[in-house]
């Protein structure tokens, strides 16, 4: 039966921990490694919905993108949110494995999906960060040339979010036809002079400052905020996928619970 050190030890040699920046919080953060898991629910973020999921069908880990654990923990009670959180995943015998920006970086991570979801062809690295043990090139973001030839950045931006489903898509269009693509998923709005080395005209990415759609008009690339749900959501059937191989014996899902946070009208 597999073991939350299993699960950890798979996760780890697709996207090495070793890899996450250094501001980081990626690993294992919630439980006990020798626990045998049946069930797995995945999750974009660790939230009191998605944890009241697991219990709810009793699973036993929560592999999750985002730490549920990120700034230091000084005081662990129910007065803080990631004090409720963890303590109920305590009292539940719930463990959580989080996998961060190493996945962002990784090969067949967050960045490859996102490049996927949106059919790009002739897939690179945006920003090679080095190798892994392994001696895999990774790195934040991936660039690629578009589908179909000939959409503006509007037609574009109305792909991107029938692609993603996400609820919106804010653009500063550049009057430039989409040929190249960058894609970052969740917040890359600074690596928007990268997208531009590499002669793209176009780049999606999410968390997008007034000033960065302003610089973008200035240089000339065309510049969508695709939300950081969605842009980096597309991970979570990946992960699902790539856990139902490794561990045919272990039932896992994608959280239903796990939603965008906010909605537009």
């Amino acid at each position: 039966m597999a073991t939350v050190k299993d699960i950890y030890d798979a996760l780890d040699r697709w996207a090495p921990f070793a890899t996450q920046m250094d501001f980081d919080n990626a690993g294992f953060l919630v439980g006990y490694g020798e626990q045998n898991v049946t069930q797995i629910v995945v999750a974009l973020d660790i939230t009191e919905d998605v944890i009241h999921e697991a219990v709810e069908k009793k699973a036993e880990l929560i592999v999750a993108h985002h730490p549920v654990i990120f700034h230091p923990v000084r005081a662990l009670t129910d007065e803080t949110t990631t004090g409720k959180k963890l303590l109920k995943m305590v009292k539940y015998n719930i463990s959580a494995i989080c996998a961060h920006t190493n996945l962002d970086a990784a090969q067949g991570g967050v960045n490859s999906a996102l490049a996927k979801a949106l059919q790009l062809r002739e897939v690179q690295h945006l920003h090679p960060d080095g190798e892994d043990e392994q001696g895999r090139v990774y790195g934040i973001g991936r660039v690629g040339f578009v589908h179909r030839e000939g959409m503006t950045a509007e037609e574009y931006a109305r792909f991107v979010k029938e692609k993603l489903g996400t609820s919106s898509v804010r653009f500063a269009d550049a009057d430039k036809p989409v040929h190249k693509v960058a894609v970052g998923g969740g917040s890359c709005g600074s690596m928007l002079s990268d997208a531009i080395r590499m002669g793209c005209d176009t780049f999606v990415t999410a968390d997008v400052k007034h000033d960065q759609f302003l610089e973008a008009q200035m240089l000339g690339i065309n510049l969508m905020d695709a939300g950081h749900f969605a842009t980096e959501d597309v991970i979570c059937p990946e992960i699902v996928a790539y856990m139902e191989k490794n561990f045919p014996d272990v039932k896992v899902w994608q959280a239903a619970h796990d939603k965008e946070s906010y909605r537009s009208v």
